[in-house]
């Protein structure tokens, strides 16, 4: 149970601090511009926090714990980025499918950075929890 809570605390922190810098960029060059007055114009905490906390949660379950179960990199590289994209195309494609003016731009860059971004955080979560539970 220790490996679990130092993968998820590791994978949110990686996953947390990425984001972080996408999306002060992107919401600048990408997100603003094409998404305009769908956008809001203040940050809402609680459903962003709900996200990451259940998005962690589900790294952790699909992706790292088969890596720790194999003990390979590549599993946790490979079932992450699946997941970043079936998650980021799940949010994505139902918009395009169900918005007027989804901008089809966002869904692309999206389901890209959500594919990167859940294979990274899932490969560093599980080098991280590796590394202490083999020191211990």
């Amino acid at each position: 149970m220790r490996t679990y809570g130092i993968a998820y605390i590791a994978t949110g922190l990686v996953f947390l601090a990425i984001d972080a810098v996408w999306l002060t960029v992107a919401a600048q060059r990408l997100y603003r511009p094409l998404m305009g007055e769908m956008l809001v114009e203040s940050f809402r905490l609680a459903p962003a926090a709900l996200f990451y906390l259940i998005y962690i949660a589900g790294i952790v379950v699909f992706a790292i714990a088969p890596a720790l179960a194999s003990d390979r990199w590549t599993t946790a590289t490979s079932y992450g980025a699946f997941l970043g994209l079936f998650a980021y195309a799940t949010y994505d494609l139902t918009n395009q499918a169900t918005l007027k003016n989804w901008p089809i731009m966002v869904t692309v860059a999206d389901l890209f950075w959500g594919t990167f971004l859940t294979a990274v955080a899932a490969t560093a979560g599980f080098l991280i929890a590796r590394a202490f539970t083999a020191a211990h």
